[in-house]
């Protein structure tokens, strides 16, 4: 796989764990109340704050692994494991309660935190740094695309929520999870391997 490759395989994997389509109807819910251009300033706002702590935890966050000596072929067997656990929430969605109870403008919790940078994505960002081997700076570039995508979704949030109708949201959401949950088939695989357990 060459690096142009690469980044955008890595984009499209930080893409379905942001998960910018089945935001949509979380991020409406949230910003009901606010005047139609405050709700596409606060968006960029927490996308940037977002991104900003996303782009930290790539770089600072090897510190992380190192203290617990981590194998590469651990790291991968855990990814596949949490891509499989938010693929199947993505097929096969819970009841969840309301995600923002405070009253007033939101401000990084909930939408940049844990929307955008939530633990997933973090620990994403990590597997990709160190599982693979792949340099920091083509992990970045990969986030950035990933982050500009979804930003361009959420910003567009009314237009596609009007579009597609909760139904059409909920079937592209399936989909994705589908994508990921082979992806993280194939990432546990990989980990076995790299173990030596075949």
């Amino acid at each position: 796989m060459t690096s142009a490759q690469q980044i955008w395989s890595s984009a499209i994997i930080l893409m379905f764990v942001i998960d910018p389509f089945g935001n949509i109807p979380l991020l409406i819910a949230i910003l009901k109340d606010m005047p139609r251009k405050r709700q596409f300033a606060i968006i960029i706002r927490e996308m940037l704050i977002g991104l900003a702590l996303m782009v930290v935890f790539l770089f600072f966050g090897q510190s992380f692994l190192s203290i617990f000596s981590l194998e590469t072929g651990a790291i991968r067997i855990a990814g596949g494991i949490i891509f499989f656990v938010i693929g199947l929430r993505m097929v096969f969605p819970g009841p969840e309660g309301p995600i923002y109870a405070g009253d007033g403008e939101p401000f990084i919790v909930p939408i940049a935190i844990p929307l955008i940078a939530g633990p997933s994505a973090l620990a994403t960002l990590i597997l990709m740094s160190e599982a693979h081997g792949v340099p920091r700076i083509s992990v970045l570039f990969s986030l950035l695309i990933a982050w500009a995508i979804s930003s361009v979704i959420l910003s567009l949030s009314p237009f596609f929520y009007r579009a597609l109708g909760k139904r059409g949201l909920a079937a592209l959401e399936r989909l994705m999870g589908m994508l990921l949950v082979m992806l993280s088939v194939q990432m546990f695989i990989d980990g076995l391997r790299a173990l030596g357990v075949f």
